[in-house]
């Protein structure tokens, strides 16, 4: 090849290398930095060549990223949507939730919370199967990544691991909507399912009525 390959590889670099400053100048020099010019410089439609300079810049995350699971709770109320079912605990595939069921300190009923809930985050892979199989969407998949330390992390029970209904609606703003829609549509479901068993009740209540009348005579 007679060098022609390095000669073309060496252009090639300094065309990107010329396109970084072109998308300079026409974005602006003031603009070419801000956050919603990041995902499209870092995308695979971006030319020229760009870093994201972290920890002072941060490209935002997918809503389908994943890291720790978190605990959903109502705010209005401040319950857990959890019902110590179990089922994150038993789809987990290394084993590192912990449930305690809650019980009732007369009767020692099992209660529908739970009293003790740990995740071993030095376990967990983040594979996201405990959010996945939850029937009440009260655990979530977690975008925060940044969790290094000088410890070797461990056990986290619920004050460390709840979070407002909010936080999950605005990390996951699809999956909150997809919740509320299926909510919503379970909400009607039953009114009508109410409203026809109300008006079954009522016609066979008019029915036993009319059976009782006597019979009419004039004819």
């Amino acid at each position: 090849m007679y060098g022609f390959g390095v000669l073309k590889t060496l252009g090639i670099a300094f065309y990107h290398f010329v396109l970084t400053y072109v998308d300079d100048v026409k974005m602006g020099f003031g603009k070419r930095y801000t956050p919603e010019h990041l995902p499209e410089r870092q995308g695979v439609e971006g030319r020229g060549i760009y870093t994201v300079r972290y920890p002072k810049e941060r490209l935002p995350l997918p809503e389908r990223s994943r890291n720790h699971p978190f605990l959903v709770y109502i705010e209005e109320t401040g319950k857990l949507k959890c019902t110590a079912c179990g089922i994150c605990a038993q789809a987990c595939p290394v084993q590192c939730i912990w449930i305690e069921r809650a019980k009732d300190p007369e009767t020692g009923k099992p209660l529908s919370y739970p009293a003790a809930f740990h995740i071993d985050q030095g376990l967990c892979i983040g594979c996201g199967m405990c959010a996945e199989f939850c029937p009440f969407d009260s655990i979530k998949m977690d975008i925060e990544y940044e969790n290094a330390s000088y410890t070797r992390p461990g056990f986290v029970g619920i004050e460390e691991l709840k979070k407002p209904e909010s936080y999950h609606a605005k990390i996951h703003p699809t999956d909150y909507a997809r919740e509320m829609e299926e909510k919503r549509l379970k909400e009607e479901r039953k009114r009508k399912a109410a409203a026809a068993k109300a008006a079954k009740a009522k016609a066979a209540a008019a029915k036993k009525e009319a059976a009782k009348r006597p019979p009419d005579k004039t004819s």
